[in-house]
């Protein structure tokens, strides 16, 4: 079996470049003992991956040069070689961007296509939902009548956060770029207030929809956002950290001057929690919990979501590029394969 992939040919140095990936056809070995032959049906697109594509210390290994693109797939079985799966399941693994893979079966998770849609399986009922459900409700606890804030409002993230945080009697304030993404806010998402960072007077918005302060912020975006929610903080904010997309292509520190002191001054005066999280820090505990609830909560359309849907491989680099400036509404999929 041959399998098309894209490797890590070069490490960027700010937003990736084409030239930063190589596309190549490689045979693939035959499935060993407690391995499956997969074919991928559809490629997760996510953030994190510029994080991965960088050599600087993290939370988890860089891609290697050379290395397939790390990335979440929902997959078809064409051979397997462990009984706990068998050919023609579908299955959510991690076979990176590539069209085929060869996994071990121990980390893959069987799914039920008439249960939901397949896709699903790589943003509400996948790593996107359980990083919004996960860290809202154990870092930023939210309460009745709170509010809570969250940037890049429409994505699989935010968009989860807002809603989860409405079901639990919070106000939930939406921050997205453009028109489009704000009616999306208010329209399908059911925010009670949604606002466009781009607008020249974002910080007017924001204070006119915060008139009791954010007791919430969830973090996913850092940069202007930031600054402009940090001086709406309330004492003892929480502030679930998992994610930093607008510094993702930084290659230097802001211009400016040093407001590290006026940030923990901050932190200290109005003892707020910052909590930095990787969402597999919970799963062990609270992954059966959120799929159960969160396949609930979508039945009884307390949940919504939306997919950015992308036809084919050859435009997973463009997709990719696309999604660090936000030009992706919903979660973003490849789709590869029928």
């Amino acid at each position: 079996m041959k399998s098309t992939r894209i490797v890590l040919a070069s490490r960027p140095v700010g937003m990736p470049e084409p030239e930063n990936f190589r596309t190549e056809t490689v045979e693939l070995p035959e499935p060993d003992t407690g391995q499956a032959l997969l074919e991928t049906l559809y490629l997760s697109l996510d953030p994190y991956m510029r994080g991965r594509m960088s050599d600087a210390p993290s939370y988890a290994p860089p891609v290697q040069l050379g290395q397939t693109m790390v990335g979440g797939t929902v997959s078809r079985v064409l051979e397997s070689r462990d009984p706990a799966v068998r050919s023609g399941d579908i299955v959510l693994g991690y076979g990176g961007w590539q069209t085929h893979s060869v996994e071990p079966v121990r980390y893959l998770r069987r799914l039920d296509p008439a249960a939901a849609p397949v896709s699903t399986a790589l943003g509400v009922l996948g790593m996107p939902g359980f990083t919004a459900y996960s860290g809202l409700l154990t870092i930023g606890r939210p309460q009745p009548g709170e509010t809570v804030v969250v940037a890049a409002a429409t994505g699989p993230v935010g968009s989860a956060v807002g809603q989860i945080a409405k079901i639990h009697g919070a106000r939930a304030v939406g921050i997205a770029g453009g028109p489009q993404k704000v009616a999306l806010l208010r329209d399908r998402f059911g925010f009670d207030a949604a606002l466009d960072h781009r607008a020249p007077d974002f910080a007017e918005q924001l204070t006119a929809a915060t008139p009791d302060g954010i007791d919430v912020y969830f973090e996913n975006v850092g940069g202007a956002v930031f600054d402009a929610v940090f001086g709406r903080l309330n004492s003892f904010a929480r502030i679930p950290v998992c994610g930093l997309v607008a510094d993702y292509n930084a290659t230097g520190l802001p211009e400016g001057p040093d407001r590290l002191g006026l940030l923990m001054s901050t932190v200290l005066r109005k003892s707020l929690t910052v909590r930095g999280f990787i969402q597999s820090e919970f799963a062990g505990e609270q992954m059966p919990a959120f799929l159960e609830q969160m396949s609930q909560w979508i039945a009884q359309d307390q949940v919504r979501y939306l997919e950015d849907v992308i036809e084919g491989f050859d435009g997973t680099i463009e997709a990719f590029r696309g999604l660090l400036v936000g030009k992706n509404v919903g979660k973003l999929v490849v789709h590869v394969a029928d």
